[in-house]
């Protein structure tokens, strides 16, 4: 089968569909990648077939405007800030995605992709599949991941109308580049003002789910929808860590991870001092990552050491704890190493992820990036670090992620789809 996928976003957003990719491909099957042109290498890497996509969200984060953006931890600004931007790609993206998706037997894409994708599908006459990493079908189980899960408190039916809500915002943020894209390149009618989430497309097939089913179990309302473990991109089989790394890590005891990924931060030095405070009050060694924020700070003390881009599923293996943004692929990757997590949320759906770590007991309440002070972070690792009931709990989740195989189960749905495709 001839597998077209479509991963927009982040890196935290676009890994786990490269991790599909390869499971696809190992299995038989052709995999072309839709992304971002800074994702080239990464795509490649892996043997799977790259489309250049417009646009390079690293440099979007970066810009001055999107780090006050998220320093204010606005969604609703953010979302109009990406809006533009994706309206300026829309264009080029269906250029791309019809030129790209021609011969393809299936399409499948998450949120990043998703309303491209319906219209690609409908265009090409190919069936589309669904496959997301953070809940967004709509159920009365919990609410929508943009909301706060107290909300639960009022009921089902708010908690099943919150995440309508969510789809609106996406939508709504998405309509002017859909239009466009439909009327001038895929010569298709408009969709309607609230969203395709009607469209045939959307029901013909079953919904994957990348996340693990221990921590967020499938919801009873959810039809047709396979959560089938997460989809994990462990390094190359030649992958080695740096020798400094490793030197670092066998002189002392087990270190703290520290990271916000891809989210930028106003002031990375005085975040970098507020971390190095916490460290000092609890005496502990970290590993602080750079990331895309530019996070640094001169004259480290010999208990950090800095890293730039190393794998979490080899780095977090040996930490004690991880302190992070709260994104769903870092957030995966914490639980599966069996280790306590300290998130510190600054927007959209990593307030969720917090939530569920505390609420399944592997990790402390989430501290909002802007309550975040060396004081409360230098609580919640001492708390990490010592607890042994969260301990034991995220050892015991660690070892039920371990032993399932998302990939696997996310290739036998699809491979049970081209069968009856076939028939």
């Amino acid at each position: 089968m001839r597998i077209a996928i479509i991963a927009l976003g982040s890196q935290g957003d676009v890994q786990p569909y490269i991790a599909l990719g390869k499971g696809l491909k190992a299995a038989g099957h052709f995999v072309r990648l839709l992304t971002h042109e800074n994702f080239a290498q990464q795509v490649s890497s892996h043997n799977l077939e790259f489309c250049p996509m417009l646009g390079n969200v690293q440099e979007i984060i970066e810009t001055q405007e999107m780090r006050d953006l998220l320093a204010k931890g606005n969604f609703l600004a953010i979302t109009a800030y990406t809006a533009k931007e994706t309206e300026r790609a829309a264009i080029n993206w269906a250029q791309a995605g019809l030129a790209a998706c021609q011969g393809m037997d299936l399409l499948l894409t998450g949120v990043g992709g998703l309303y491209l994708g319906i219209s690609l599908a409908e265009k090409l006459g190919i069936p589309l599949l669904q496959a997301y990493v953070f809940p967004f079908t709509p159920t009365t189980t919990f609410p929508g991941v943009l909301f706060p899960q107290s909300l639960a408190r009022f009921g089902g039916m708010v908690n099943w109308l919150s995440h309508h809500v969510i789809r609106q915002i996406m939508w709504q943020g998405s309509r002017i580049g859909d239009a466009s894209a439909r009327k001038q390149v895929l010569n298709l009618p408009v969709a309607s003002f609230f969203g395709p989430y009607k469209h045939i497309n959307l029901h013909n097939y079953p919904i994957l789910y990348g996340f693990s089913p221990s921590v967020i179990p499938k919801p009873l309302d959810w039809q047709n929808t396979h959560v089938t473990g997460y989809w994990f991109l462990d390094p190359a089989a030649d992958w080695t860590p740096p020798s400094a790394l490793i030197e670092f890590l066998n002189g002392g005891s087990p270190p703290i991870y520290i990271g916000f990924g891809s989210m930028g931060n106003q002031n990375p030095e005085q975040t970098a001092e507020l971390i190095l405070q916490a460290l000092e009050k609890t005496q502990q060694r970290a590993i602080l990552f750079s990331g895309w924020s530019g996070l640094h700070t001169e004259n480290l003390p010999d208990r950090v050491y800095l890293v730039d881009s190393i794998p979490h599923s080899w780095l977090f293996k040996h930490v004690a704890a991880v302190v992070h943004h709260g994104g769903a692929g870092t957030t995966a990757a914490g639980l599966r190493a069996g280790i306590p997590t300290i998130i510190i949320p600054f927007f959209g759906d990593q307030s969720f992820w917090g939530k569920r770590v505390a609420q399944l007991g592997v990790g402390t309440e989430p501290i909002p990036r802007k309550e975040l002070t060396s004081e409360r972070l230098a609580q919640a690792i001492q708390q990490a670090v010592t607890n042994k009931t969260i301990r034991q709990r995220a050892a015991n989740l660690g070892a039920k992620i371990r032993d399932e195989d998302g990939i696997a189960n996310a290739v036998s749905v699809i491979q049970e789809i081209e069968s009856l495709r076939v028939a």
